[in-house]
């Protein structure tokens, strides 16, 4: 009699069950692009349906699903515009969106998929492929004057409690993800593919945004991997890999004098490999009202990068609108620990703050760094050397190449 009640039991409990989920799913549903005259062909325009299927999720008041299915759909320029009706909106991609081969088309545009003004939507799985290319030809090799700026492949603007989870981007004209005055934003399981040789286009930029996180996430490019600009504030990034590419930075700041500053950035367990500079801060040698501050680089390994540790208070390149200037920019409170592997270049740790405003509380701890020179291949490692200058409250502590601040 105990176990017949006890098989009941599981009985009306597996019922109820299935029961809930019948109208969970019957409570969230499905907009598919297709059933909107999207067309799996990377020929057809569907960027209309596209538009349309999020219309109509984002007018709904339940939690709602844009689906995007296997293939490849072509779509121009797009803004999906919020606040929609519900703070729980899911976009899941299984296919490829692919942008125009012609640069002339979204190329004036400056984003290719914009998220404007949403909360609460999550981007799931799906590859933007922004086709730069052609557009990267004109820039190095044509009159880059006539060439249009580019579009980045994925703006989130304005926006409040966003995720984005296994996302793969690829050739995009310019940056490949942006996150713009934004709260709340988690990106996890990205991935950014152009090659080395791609101008502008960083992985990840975030600007004027708090509470941004960007974890196990593997990024090659042609510009920074990952770039904080003004007002990036509360960043978290853990387990990121980048190479090729320019590495992380905060930076470039200080173009403006009145510009918000960047602070409470952690940037942990990562690898950099090959990339031409591994933990950067750059500010324009400009007056500037900004700052840097309460920055935290832990966990790091290079493997053959060309700068690994940098912080570059005369950023002018050409020396062009600067020349001779000072930095405005407050560096402060920015903390090296556990930093070790190999650099192409003799200079591994190279600190060069502004004689207006030197750097202050700059700690290194267990930082490991080897001169291996630059060429390919596994060459014997050589003591490095560091350049340290305008440092103040200086701590260094168990750190190769030793650190003389001046």
């Amino acid at each position: 009699m105990l176990n017949l009640y006890h098989s009941s039991s599981v009985l009306v409990a597996a019922v109820l069950f299935l029961i809930a989920t019948a109208a969970a799913s019957a409570s969230r549903p499905v907009y598919s692009v297709t059933n909107y005259g999207a067309r799996a062909d990377p020929k057809t325009d569907s960027t209309t349906a596209f538009l349309d299927a999020w219309s109509r999720a984002c007018s709904d008041p339940r939690p709602s699903t844009v689906y995007v299915p296997n293939g490849k759909f072509y779509i121009r320029n797009a803004t999906f515009e919020g606040p929609c009706r519900s703070n729980d909106t899911l976009v899941r991609v299984d296919g490829t969106l692919v942008a125009p081969a012609d640069y002339s088309v979204i190329g004036d545009a400056g984003n290719w998929i914009l998220f404007h003004s949403v909360d609460g939507v999550r981007i799931s799985g799906g590859i933007l492929d922004g086709q730069g290319i052609a557009l990267w030809s004109c820039k190095l090799h044509g009159q880059k004057k006539d060439c249009p700026l580019g579009a980045t492949n994925l703006h989130i603007s304005n926006s409040n409690n966003v995720t984005i989870d296994g996302l793969t981007s690829t050739n995009s004209q310019m940056f490949h993800i942006a996150i713009t005055g934004c709260r709340n934003v988690n990106l996890q399981r990205v991935t950014v593919t152009a090659p080395g040789s791609s101008p502008n286009t960083d992985g990840i930029h975030v600007g004027l945004s708090t509470l941004v996180s960007i974890t196990n996430s593997t990024i090659s490019t042609g510009d920074d991997c990952i770039s904080m600009g003004p007002g990036a504030r509360n960043v978290w990034i853990e387990r990121v890999a980048c190479g090729p590419g320019h590495g992380i930075s905060i930076g470039s700041l200080g173009w403006t004098y009145q510009e918000p500053g960047v602070e409470n950035v952690t940037v942990k367990t990562v690898n950099l490999t090959e990339t031409t500079n591994g933990l950067r801060i750059k500010t324009w040698g400009r007056p500037s009202s900004g700052f840097v501050r309460d920055v935290l680089f832990q966990h790091a390994v290079m493997e053959g990068v060309q700068n690994p540790i940098l912080i570059d208070q005369n950023y002018c390149p050409g020396n062009r609108n600067c020349p001779g200037r000072a930095s405005g920019v407050e560096v402060s409170d920015v903390r090296y620990w556990n930093v070790r592997g190999t650099s192409r270049t003799e200079v591994a740790v190279r600190i060069d703050c502004s004689k207006a405003n030197p750097c202050s509380g700059i700690q290194m701890r267990d930082v490991a760094l080897a001169y291996v020179g630059s060429g390919s291949g596994s060459a014997s490692m050589e003591a490095a050397a560091a350049s340290c200058t305008n440092a103040r409250g200086t701590s260094l502590t168990y750190v190769t190449p030793v650190v003389k601040c001046s």
